[in-house]
């Protein structure tokens, strides 16, 4: 034995024995049956997991309202996500958790993300596929268990809030094998013609992916897709999301906000009406004073002062187109005489007594026909000149 050897302190044993674990493997997921567990109030949750033959502890620090949420119990399987680490202090090794499930939640995750892809696909989460809700409801349908605290949230504050809508509740079962079947039954009753509110809420408290799984349902999603009637899913918690939240017209995080989120507070309603009616009345004045300025305009014109002033004024229009029809009709008159002298001075010149006039004479022979050229005359033949002054009876020679 050399005595010049180094002598290692037990914290350098634990911190190198830290170094080497918490280097040597990357976070990866461990599976086990809770067997121990402690929250404490600093938010701090440590547990044993263990199988058949060992066991191995953990730590999960801040996860106190992950481990509530998920009611997190002892024998309970989980998968938990997290990397080995050494508490130096003690000398332990152990698992400190970053994030954890039930077990078997990673296939049922891979279920959930292959529904999901698959509808979108199909375009069944599209907003302009959705029919919208009505802003003042006055039928509410609600599918939901009938002895829940969802229900009674839900009632409470729809009754404090707005006490003029009537809520009709179709008792169903939320959780288990064939839930979804229960409510899909309850969207038919509640699309029956004579049934329909003006809203259809889907509704339950939260829990863990295996309790919400009916509401992964592809059946039950093409049912919401199918219903007349907008539909509100407010399943779980806000951390909680189904496939149902992705078809509906709208996704509420919890049923205390669905109730909320549909029906308006009475006090806003009066709110509202109240700055309607005074916008109404402001209206209602500027129109008021518009059409009053207008009438006394109307008022102060000087025909209702003058009556005689609209009888003068037609009068005056009626001597003006008169004296306009005169001198139109004076200006007819000249046209229509200087065409008439025109055309009387065209038949003058062709009046056969005008040629007479200017020393001329017309023969005519004894069958009364004119003699206008000299062959047409025989010696010895009786003519008649006609003159401008008379008649002559005369021998050809």
């Amino acid at each position: 034995m050399n005595r010049n050897e180094p002598i290692w302190s037990i914290t350098e044993v634990n911190a190198a024995v830290r170094e080497l674990v918490e280097n040597s493997l990357m976070p990866f997921w461990l599976g086990g049956e809770i067997g121990t567990m402690n929250i404490y109030s600093s938010g701090h949750v440590y547990l044993t997991l263990k199988d058949k033959n060992c066991q191995l502890k953990c730590t999960f620090f801040n996860g106190a309202n992950l481990a509530r949420r998920m009611n997190l119990a002892i024998g309970m399987q989980i998968e938990a996500y997290g990397k080995l680490s050494v508490y130096a202090q003690r000398g332990e090794y152990q698992f400190n958790i970053k994030n954890l499930r039930i077990a078997g939640a990673g296939t049922l995750q891979h279920q959930f993300e292959e529904i999901k892809n698959r509808l979108a696909a199909e375009g069944l989460f599209e907003q302009s596929r959705k029919l919208p809700l009505p802003k003042m409801p006055r039928t509410v349908g609600v599918i939901t268990s009938a002895d829940g605290a969802a229900i009674r949230d839900f009632v409470n504050i729809i009754s404090r809030r707005a006490p003029y809508v009537h809520v009709k509740i179709y008792p169903s079962q939320v959780q288990g094998n064939g839930c979804d079947e229960f409510v899909m039954r309850g969207i038919e009753f509640f699309n029956r013609p004579g049934n329909e509110p003006d809203v259809l809420v889907i509704t339950r408290g939260g829990g863990s992916m295996e309790d919400l799984w009916g509401f992964n349902s592809e059946a039950l999603a093409r049912s919401i897709a199918a219903s007349r009637v907008p539909v509100v899913s407010a399943i779980g918690h806000e951390v909680d999301f189904t496939i149902a939240d992705f078809v509906a017209s709208l996704r509420a995080p919890t049923p205390s906000a669905a109730a909320e989120l549909i029906a308006p507070e009475l006090g806003v309603i009066q709110d509202g009406l109240d700055r309607k009616f005074q916008q109404l009345c402001r209206r209602w004045e500027y129109i008021y004073l518009k059409q009053s300025r207008h009438i006394e305009e109307i008022a102060g014109h000087k025909m209702f002062h003058n009556p005689e002033y609209i009888l003068q004024n037609k009068f005056q229009k009626l001597d003006d187109i008169s004296m306009q029809l005169e001198h139109a009709w004076h200006n007819y008159i000249l046209r229509t005489e200087k065409r008439l002298d025109a055309v009387q001075a065209k038949i003058d010149t062709m009046d056969p007594m005008n040629v007479l006039k200017r020393g001329f004479a017309m023969i005519f022979k004894a069958d009364n026909t004119v003699a206008d050229v000299k062959s047409k005359l025989t010696r010895g033949e009786r003519v008649q000149a006609h003159l401008a002054d008379g008649k002559v009876d005369m021998i050809v020679e």
